[in-house]
């Protein structure tokens, strides 16, 4: 009896151990592992620099070994823990949990390592906690890195001398790169002083953006800085490093997260809490990969493509890749960058999908997870070498450079005709990148409810992509060739930009398909729809959309624009252009969203009120297009009036032409807003006389009757007695 009631049992427990101990004795990949994966990348990065001569001391000056071999050493452990924790605060703030289990339970069970707050999820915990560590090691290596870019720069080796203090700070102050760094030091040290306090989802997302803005300063030096096509190379090399962030830091978090996730692996059913209800989100290797498999995706396609478009500004052929010493380094990074995709590939489609079945390949996962960690950190090795290294185009401005070239970057445009304005086209790839991201976006989601049943307006997804065009064509076509060197072509830009493009975008209805087309979360994490619910309702969305901070934000941003220094910093610095166009492609959305458009808003106002801004609005628009057209002054002369043009016209009446375009292009769109807005209000007014009629239907004219009841009780009152 005693042998056959164990021997169930004794099966059972044999089989469960198998699955749970199996699991996690593979996915443990100690920090050690991680950390020599890592190590690789220095291995690489000091061949690359005794192949390249680096290292080497310089024939005018040289400042030392310490600083040849330093600096990029600093840089890679800069580079590597700066991705490392963003790309832990991004997961946590829309991969992983906040909480663990109910809302109502405020203690985490200590034996799997939970040293959060009460209630908090200990993958949640974990992951802030690598993001602390690695926030403190990239405040550290910036500030090295400042201080050694210094020491490379002047030629002089590291040092407490008076001279050395006193370059040093007038490096900080007046030089470019100097400012860059100190720069990227505060935003480090902000960044890890937030992350280690704040643990609100909504918190997260801002010190995201606190983060992710290290990348502007970091994307307008080196390279980028002096070479040719400046804003290509500028806007290419900071969407490769937003990808890299992404996805080698992404890497990293999941190889150091891979024990806690292995210790959960261990009871794949649902670990049971203190309190005995079974707690899903314990296991959330399959989620977590998943959601980080997407992010990844959409990375390895920005750091393929902006590394291609990088390249081609420093190769001028083909067989510089192997010829050159630049080409063979990016040659390297190809075969590498090639090699993790394909290991991402079979992540995603043979791994992946095996993790929730009874044989989960957790050892082999992981194992590819640290080959892939090892590879990304050679590739950053080279990259550091790379960015040291003289590429076989040259970056010094040509010595009969033209007016036009030494105040734009660019050669002057050939005089401006009817069909240039269609024809002549200068890449700004990082609204390409958006644009691309956006439509593809629309007709993914589109299909997705078709193919699930539901319909979605044609119309509207036509005006949508329209507006991607119209908005493709001022940022990379004529309008952004021309608005460089000419008052006019700015204007065209700047008024397609604020009034044309966003109508066809608004009509579009972009949050109503998102809503409608994205899943919702029931884990207690934020996706892409939950973030766009939270934005839709904040108090901020509440603010900006007002009507009336709506009209002022949309009219004062152009008398803001024009007559004060703000104009003269958009033309001299390219963070200034790209705000810019953000600043009044977002200004014109809001503006017509709130007159015109059916996405959801905290408020909106009457359809009298509509009409009365768009012709305060309209009246604005002409009052400033006459000061600027009939103006004897030059708006920003050292600009507009050095440029060098020979075309026929100065720039006092090309300015004046540009105020006849801003009336004709504000008011042409306004009058068609007005026209739509007075649809819209028939429309509803349609759709209220049928409600009522319907409700007088139901109740048999009770309301009505009641109304000619109260009027006759009041005529019988007023009769004389």
């Amino acid at each position: 009896m005693s042998t056959s009631t164990r021997g169930p049992a004794a099966g059972a427990r044999d089989s469960s151990p198998r699955r749970e101990q199996r699991p996690a004795a593979l996915w443990r990949a100690p920090v050690p592992l991680t950390v020599a994966a890592i190590l690789a990348g220095l291995v690489a990065l000091i061949i690359s620099g005794v192949l390249t001569g680096v290292g080497e001391a310089g024939e005018l000056s040289d400042s030392g070994a310490l600083t040849r071999w330093g600096l990029p050493v600093a840089r890679f452990i800069h580079h590597l823990s700066m991705a490392t924790a963003l790309a832990a605060v991004i997961l946590a703030a829309v991969a992983v949990p906040a909480r663990r289990g109910p809302r109502q339970r405020r203690k985490v069970e200590r034996a799997e390592g939970g040293t959060g707050p009460a209630g908090e999820h200990p993958i949640f915990t974990r992951i802030l906690q690598i993001a602390g560590i690695a926030g403190v090691l990239w405040t550290v290596a910036a500030v090295a890195v400042l201080v050694l870019t210094f020491s490379d720069i002047s030629g002089l080796q590291l040092s407490a001398s008076d001279s050395f203090a006193a370059g040093f700070f007038g490096y900080v102050q007046s030089i470019a790169t100097g400012q860059a760094w100190t720069a990227v030091v505060i935003i480090a040290a902000l960044f890890t002083t937030l992350v280690t306090a704040v643990r609100a989802p909504a918190g997260l997302f801002f010190i995201v953006i606190l983060g992710l803005t290290a990348i502007l300063p970091m994307a307008l030096v080196g390279h980028s800085a002096s070479g040719d096509d400046h804003y290509a190379a500028v806007n290419s090399l900071g969407l490769h490093l937003l990808g890299v962030v992404v996805w080698v830091g992404g890497l990293v978090v999941l190889a150091l997260l891979s024990p806690a996730l292995g210790r959960q692996a261990a009871a794949p059913n649902g670990r049971t809490s203190q309190a005995g209800t079974e707690d899903p989100t314990d296991d959330l290797t399959e989620t977590l990969l998943r959601r980080y498999s997407v992010l990844a995706g959409l990375a390895l396609l920005t750091v393929a493509a902006s590394g291609v478009i990088n390249a081609s500004l420093r190769i001028e052929s083909l067989d510089q890749l192997v010829s050159t010493q630049y080409g063979l380094m990016l040659s390297a990074k190809l075969l590498a960058t090639l090699g993790l995709a394909l290991i991402g590939w079979m992540h995603r489609s043979w791994i992946i999908p095996r993790l929730s079945s009874r044989t989960r390949p957790a050892g082999l996962l992981f194992q590819l997870i640290l080959v892939e960690v090892t590879l990304m950190s050679a590739v950053i090795g080279i990259s550091t070498i790379l960015g040291r290294t003289a590429p076989p185009v040259s970056e010094e401005l040509p010595p009969d450079a033209s007016p036009a070239r030494t105040l734009t970057g660019y050669d002057l445009p050939p005089e401006p005709e009817g069909a240039l304005w269609f024809t002549l086209w200068r890449p700004d790839w990082l609204w390409v990148a958006v644009v691309t991201f956006l439509a593809a976006w629309y007709v993914l989601a589109m299909v997705r409810m078709r193919r699930r049943g539901d319909s979605w307006p044609l119309l509207r997804a036509a005006s949508w992509l329209l507006g991607l065009a119209v908005l493709l064509w001022v940022t990379s076509g004529g309008p952004a060739v021309y608005g460089m060197v000419l008052f006019s072509g700015h204007m065209i830009q700047h008024m397609t930009l604020t009034m044309v493009a966003p109508i066809f975008l608004v009509m579009g209805s972009p949050v109503t398909l998102a809503l409608r087309s994205l899943p919702a979360r029931t884990d207690g994490t934020r996706g892409p729809r939950e973030w766009i619910l939270w934005l839709v309702h904040s108090r901020f969305s509440r603010f900006i959309t007002h009507p009336i901070v709506a009209a002022v934000n949309f009219a004062g941003s152009l008398l803001i624009f024009y007559y004060t220094p703000v104009f003269g910093l958009v033309l001299n610095h390219h963070v200034g252009h790209e705000l810019m166009i953000f600043h009044f492609l977002a200004t014109g959305y809001i503006f017509a969203l709130v007159l015109i458009g059916a996405d959801p808003l905290p408020q909106r106002p009457a359809h009298p009120m509509r009409l009365i801004i768009l012709l305060a609005t309209m009246v604005f628009h002409a009052f400033l297009a006459v000061a600027l057209t009939s103006s004897d002054q030059l708006i920003e002369a050292a600009w507009f009036g050095n440029i060098g043009h020979d075309w026929g016209f100065t720039a006092l009446e090309d300015q004046r032409r540009g105020g006849e375009l801003m009336w004709a292009l504000g008011e042409i769109p306004a009058i068609l807003m007005s026209f739509a807005a007075g649809v819209i209000w028939s429309k509803d007014d349609k759709r209220e006389t049928k409600r009522l009629d319907r409700e007088a239907d139901r109740t048999g004219d009770a309301e009505l009757h009641d109304y000619n009841d109260m009027f006759a009780q009041m005529a019988e009152r007023d009769q004389p007695r």
